[in-house]
């Protein structure tokens, strides 16, 4: 298999993370659907990071959908998703809120990294982050009342989209979103970090290299 896409997405970086958590071995190709525009188009005319060349050479997009089908791969050894349908749940509230600050924060960066200067619409942005900050709020308080850990053993999908997420939003965003309001995320982000599968896949501009 080969994943598609720069690894400064935490999109991107997701995938790449899951599939050693999953023992998927997999090659990364670190195409840009900005600077690299036309060689990403060859591999996938949407154009839409992560892609995910399938060894019989179907093309998938989102990274929910790939995950979805590493899951399926992986199904016989191991899962990043809890079996047992309450702790599923809890583990589905979680990647929500992590996905929908990941959608707000790409947001506000396309906003100001992207669109002229005069054309920004603040009150698009006001709203925008708003609904951020009511993510990571959310977020924290289920980090607060059901902790996880972060190891290669007990990591679980929740654990790494937050994680990634996070990361990325402190990357991007530092001066819109507090650390200091949200220790439990700042805490398990740092110790998902030290982990070697988070390591491989350095968020920046670097290729995934396997161990």
């Amino acid at each position: 298999m080969q994943l598609v896409g720069m690894l400064d997405s935490p999109y991107v970086r997701r995938v790449a993370i899951s599939l050693q958590l999953l023992e998927l071995p997999f090659e990364h190709q670190s195409v840009s659907v900005f600077s690299t525009f036309a060689q990403f188009q060859q591999i996938n005319p949407v154009v839409k990071a992560p892609s995910l060349i399938c060894d019989d050479g179907t093309v998938l997009m989102d990274s929910t959908l790939i995950l979805e089908y590493a899951e399926a791969l992986a199904a016989s050894r191991k899962s990043l998703m809890p079996a047992n349908l309450a702790q599923r749940r809890q583990a589905l509230r979680v990647i929500g809120l992590a996905l929908a600050a990941c959608e707000k924060s790409v947001q506000i960066v396309y906003e100001h990294h992207l669109r002229p200067a005069e054309k920004l619409h603040q009150p698009w942005i006001e709203r925008v982050t708003g609904q951020l900050i009511a993510a990571y709020d959310a977020l924290e308080a289920e980090f607060e009342r059901i902790p996880l850990t972060a190891s290669p053993a007990t990591i679980d999908q929740a654990g790494v989209t937050s994680a990634v997420v996070w990361h990325f939003t402190q990357q991007m965003l530092a001066e819109v979103v507090d650390a200091a309001r949200y220790p439990k995320l700042t805490a398990f982000s740092q110790q998902a970090e030290a982990l070697p599968q988070f390591k491989a896949a350095p968020y920046g501009t670097s290729t995934y290299q396997a161990a």
